[in-house]
């Protein structure tokens, strides 16, 4: 690969990006209008700077590249912009920089790109160089009959020929595709051509780098559609009411958004990683193509569903971006050559494994520690006869729990003033994800420290605190009722004021942790509060009071929870977490500093079991050789490595905004929906791959890894419904993240 732009300091700003686009789109909406002559608004192109991203590393690198390849995209402008753009940034930094053609490191060249053998769509030609001419028939070139200039990948030899378009032995034809201009063929005869020999492999990153910006455009597209939509739907009335309103529009648009989302953060995570120098760059870029393919296309289609007939009308934006999208979602390959890539770099080497994520200095030392003690504290035959248990006794092991408490990591978030070690949220992921990857099992009472920190009184937290940040004390969570799931509002187990006690009486039901020291409970003080959440309060009630019957019950996934009956239940006045009737707030609160993890805690889950299945994958045969040569298998392992991707640059989003305060609740909830229902794909996926061996339960003879895939899928279940329905969050998301009526 070139020699990448690592020092920051060469590179524009978030500040200066930001400015970038703004002033790209302003000036596209300005002068813009498909169809349109492409040679005047590259003059306007130029003034802006655009036309020489690329050259220096002043004027922009990858990320600056995507940006405007994002804008054009908008603005269904088809600019060739990418051909020039890349070559200056791929050749800069290379001994063949100085061999470029004068044409092309100028910013009036317009210059597009076509690589021949390396598309893998069938038909898309080859050309051949020798002699300072080019040969060849191309199919699928993108921007040529916009372009001055061609920029062709040759195999024979390996490099790239530079051709200009308009002397005699160039034949450009135009092509519709999806009934829209773009594409077009291009014959080649003698035509002459200036030569740079590079290196297969250096061309092939080329070739994905040229993929990611047409991504990138596509993302433009689908993101413009897509906000168009969301704006219809909150003015366009049916049934007296504004579209926006009806929950299926609610939730097919906040799928649209989490799907953007995902291709968002992976674009800049691998614009990121190619500019310092990772690495595992081109494990990135291939994540963002291998779901971004398929996302955007479906984001299309569902946003043309929420158009209605409009959408259908030519003099409407919304068809241009349709086309746009599919057909550079289609481009080299697409996501289907991505997903291969992907599984070739997972199941050909044996010792393959998912890029580790750079957590920051602190981060990624803190990673290393927790590593090096779990591996002197959790091992042998402690951790064997742990694994050995049926799983409902595996939710919890005591002497772990008090072991991990001498460390302190059990409050490495909170405040030091609690005793808490106040670790960043990146250091958090980096805790999470060494015990996910050592199998330990969980501690700590999160929700409910929170609420301490942040509501109980100073006795209080000198009382309960101590206790979970020891590990000598579980709590768990008495919410739910008989008539109150995702409505919790509407609970009705109740407490009185009695003297100095509180009286509780009522039902908790599906309640996990029930063999907890304590339980942190939500009853009602005022029936007659309106709205009814108004009159809620929170207590901490010991699990021993008299009055409290618990019938336990085996939950699908071999775990447990609990009816709990809470019979004239006397508990002091202090129970009381904050004030009377002001437990909604207790409640929320404590759970929004959580809620911005949650999705990551579940897709690290899902990392580790899917290393798991990459090495059972290169290991097992199947009926018809290594699992691993199956292309079905391999299809099925790319994709899913492309969805662990997203998740992750979710949760990273998450820790990052939560450094500065509490991660906004409709991006908590985008990370929980995507991560939850990925859970739940991996352990079809994994049923899928392995077949019935991966359903053999714990203890059956042949059950692979002692039953994990099998409970895995089962206990997926319960992420998509705990913590408020993804259905809920799909709401949420709509409302906060989109702004469309409740």
């Amino acid at each position: 690969m070139p020699e990448p732009d690592s020092d920051p300091v060469s590179l524009p700003g978030e500040e200066e990006r930001e400015m970038l686009r703004r002033s790209l789109r302003e000036f596209l909406q300005r002068h813009w209008r498909a169809p349109h002559d492409v040679a005047d608004l590259w003059l306007g192109l130029g003034n802006l700077g655009v036309t020489s991203l690329g050259a220096e590393p002043s004027e922009g690198g990858l990320g600056e590249i995507l940006i405007v390849a994002e804008e054009l995209g908008r603005a269904a402008c088809g600019a060739p912009f990418l051909g020039g753009a890349l070559v200056n940034l791929y050749l800069r930094r290379t001994p063949e920089a100085a061999r470029r053609p004068d044409c092309v490191q100028g910013s009036e060249a317009r210059v597009a790109l076509a690589f021949g053998r390396l598309d893998t769509n069938p038909g898309a030609g080859a050309a051949r160089w020798s002699a300072g001419v080019v040969n060849g028939s191309l199919r699928f070139v993108d921007g040529a009959e916009a372009a001055t200039h061609l920029c062709i990948v040759v195999m024979e030899p390996s490099g790239l020929a530079f051709v200009e378009i308009g002397q005699t032995g160039v034949e450009v034809t135009p092509t519709r595709a999806l009934g829209g201009d773009g594409l077009s063929d291009v014959i080649l005869n003698d035509a002459a051509a200036g030569f740079v020999g590079l290196q297969p492999a250096r061309l092939r990153d080329m070739c994905d780098l040229a993929a990611l910006g047409l991504l990138a455009r596509a993302h433009g597209a689908a993101r413009r559609s897509f906000e168009m939509a969301v704006d219809y739907a909150k003015e366009r009335k049916q049934f007296g009411q504004p579209i926006g309103r009806f929950q299926a529009i609610q939730h097919k648009l906040a799928n649209g958004l989490i799907a953007l989302e995902g291709v968002r953060l992976t674009l800049g995570h691998a614009a990121r990683a190619f500019h310092i120098g990772e690495s595992s760059w081109r494990y990135f870029e291939t994540a963002a193509i291998a779901f971004g393919g398929g996302a955007l296309r479906q984001t299309s289609l569902e946003t043309h569903h929420a158009f209605g007939a409009i959408g259908y009308a030519e003099d409407h934006e919304a068809p241009r971006h349709f086309k746009r999208v599919h057909v550079d979602c289609l481009a080299l390959g697409g996501a289907a050559r991505a997903r291969e890539d992907l599984a070739a770099q997972l199941l050909d080497n044996s010792e393959a494994a998912l890029p580790e994520y750079d957590l920051g200095p602190a981060g990624n030392a803190f990673r290393a520690t927790v590593r090096d003690w779990l591996k002197q504290n959790w091992c042998g035959e402690r951790k064997a006869d742990f694994d050995g248990k049926p799983f409902e006794d595996r939710e919890f092991e005591p002497f772990f729990a008090r072991d991990l408490g001498e460390t302190g990591w059990i409050g490495l978030g909170w405040p030091v003033e609690f005793a808490g070690q106040a670790r960043t949220p990146l250091e958090q992921l980096a805790f999470i994800e060494e015990m996910e990857r050592a199998e330990a099992p969980r501690v700590g009472a999160a929700v409910q420290a929170n609420a301490l920190m942040m509501f109980g009184t100073r006795e209080q937290q000198k009382r309960y605190l101590p206790e979970i940040l020891r590990g000598e004390a579980m709590h768990g969570m008495g919410y739910s009722e008989p008539g109150a799931g995702s409505d919790l509002a509407a609970l009705t187990t109740r407490a009185t004021r009695d003297g100095d006690d509180w009286v509780i009486n009522g039902q908790k039901i599906w309640t996990t942790t029930w063999w907890g020291k304590y339980m942190f409970l939500a009853a009602r003080t005022d029936p007659a509060a309106h709205p009814k959440q108004a009159g809620i309060s929170m207590f901490i009630v010991p699990m021993n009071t008299p009055g409290i019957t618990i019938k336990p019950s085996k939950t699908m996934y071999d775990g447990s929870f609990a009816n709990i009956f809470y019979d004239d239940v006397r508990v002091p006045a202090d129970a009381l977490i904050g004030e009377v009737n002001g437990g909604w707030k207790v409640l929320m609160d404590a759970l929004a500093n959580e809620r911005g993890l949650v999705g990551g805690g579940i897709v690290l889950k899902i990392a580790h079991a899917f290393e798991l299945l990459c090495r059972d994958a290169r290991e097992i045969a199947g009926s018809h050789g290594p699992l691993r040569d199956d292309p079905r298998v391999r299809d099925r392992i790319g994709a899913l490595a492309a969805e662990i991707e997203v998740g992750r640059q979710l949760m990273i989003r998450c820790a990052e905004r939560a450094i500065g305060g509490i991660t906004p609740p409709e991006l908590g909830a985008i990370s929980k929906v995507f991560s939850g229902e990925l859970m739940e794909r991996f352990g079809e996926a994994a049923m899928d791959i392995l077949g019935l061996r991966a359903a053999l339960s714990q203890e059956a003879p042949g059950a692979l890894r002692n039953g994990r895939y099998e409970q895995g899928l089962r206990h997926s279940l319960m992420w998509v419904i705990s913590i408020g329905t993804n259905e809920i969050q799909r709401s949420l998301i709509a409302q906060r993240g989109l702004g469309l009526p409740r």
